[in-house]
């Protein structure tokens, strides 16, 4: 009999509810037992999850670590997909394997690369990928002279923070004083120069910023699926032009990603993203982790994070192919259920709330009819 498989997640995107189900609905219909932590707990991962805990709060990264191998040891965690403290955990990959657990997750070496946008930049640009202009800002008076520069060349001028993800902190700057016209609609992603530089001139804090121009669309995110050995075992791009999504497994794109993913050892899941320079793709960002929109490749009928599962666990699933690409689509949201995790405290104090049992009844009798009530998310 095939054992069944134990996966964490950890502190995770809520799209991640889709990378769970497809775990589950893998093409050997292997037994598959998700366990999710997170800080929130109405996050929908833990309510997708078949086991679940709050995670504490206020762990350093060498906390995190603790944390992490003592829920691997009590939770038997066959692959552990870790996205909060991913540099803290990899660099612990040999008491992990020693607790039984496989990190789904790139050598140290190449987390610390992507960690920081323009060493990532420097270090792409020396194997012939091309990347933008950049400048790196810690200064009101540097970002003026970025901008300026990027300007003068006929650029729309952005920022974001150096160390970042998910486009946290972007902003596109634009010389149009603040006026009722940033008031009006929804918020969006612009901010006069005038105010950065008064927020940066007022800061207690120095900020670390990378400056470069508004790339343009289309964006193509790579997902690549690595192997330990450096060997790329899948690749497919998927576009995104406004709210049109699609597929594309155009050289282009592919082939600078496989070049970083190979270089660098970017095993098992990562994410590589490209968008426009003029005429030519650039590099935008890599990411050291599943992307939320990794599911969408079902479309093209391939089932990646099973692949990935297989992969840590030495199950090389070997070379692989999407048999289609999907057509186009958008993307819309959807419910899902929402159980909020109960802590132990919680549960002493609803067992507090709740009546008193009535007393059992005697010996051959026939005791009350069942009464159904709603029970937490488990937590063992």
């Amino acid at each position: 009999m095939v054992p069944r498989v134990r996966v964490w997640l950890n502190r995770t995107y809520a799209e991640n509810v889709f990378f769970m189900d497809q775990l589950r609905r893998n093409p050997a219909d292997r037994a598959v037992e998700i366990h999710a932590t997170h800080g929130d707990a109405d996050s929908p991962v833990l309510a997708a999850a078949d086991t679940a805990e709050l995670e504490p709060e206020g762990l350093s990264p060498a906390g995190y670590v603790e944390y992490a191998l003592d829920q691997c040891r009590r939770r038997g965690i066959d692959v552990f997909v870790p996205r909060l403290h991913q540099s803290a955990l990899v660099a612990h990959r040999a008491e992990f394997t020693a607790a039984g657990t496989a990190l789904l997750a790139p050598p140290p070496e190449a987390v610390a690369v992507f960690q920081d946008k323009v060493i990532a930049y420097e270090a792409v640009q020396a194997i012939g990928v091309p990347v933008p202009p950049w400048w790196r800002v810690r200064t009101a008076e540097e970002l003026v002279a970025a901008v300026d520069a990027l300007e003068a060349d006929g650029h729309k001028a952005c920022f974001k923070p150096a160390s970042g993800a998910g486009g946290v902190g972007f902003r596109v700057v634009t010389r149009t004083s603040f006026s009722l016209a940033h008031l009006s609609g929804f918020p969006g992603p612009h901010v006069p120069l005038d105010l950065a530089v008064d927020a940066l001139r007022r800061a207690e804090e120095p900020v670390d910023w990378l400056v470069m121009p508004r790339l343009e669309q289309p964006e193509v995110s790579v997902d690549c699926l690595t192997g330990p050995d450096n060997a790329v075992r899948l690749a497919i791009g998927r576009t995104k032009n406004g709210r049109r999504r699609g597929f594309t497994l155009h050289e282009q794109w592919l082939d600078p990603a496989r070049r970083i993913a190979e270089r660098f050892g970017l095993h098992y899941l990562s994410n590589i993203q490209f968008r426009m320079y003029g005429d030519r793709p650039v590099l935008m960002d890599v990411n050291t982790r599943p992307a939320g929109g990794l599911h969408q490749l079902s479309l093209c009928g391939v089932n990646v994070p099973w692949a990935a599962v297989r992969l840590a666990l030495g199950e090389d699933p070997g070379e692989m192919a999407a048999p289609f690409l999907g057509q186009d689509y958008t993307v819309v949201a959807a419910p899902r259920p929402l159980r909020p995790v109960s802590l132990p405290q919680q549960r002493a104090e609803e067992a507090e709330a709740l009546p008193a049992a009535p007393a059992p009844a005697a010996s051959g009798a026939a005791g009350p009819a069942g009464t159904a009530r709603a029970l937490p998310l488990q937590t063992h």
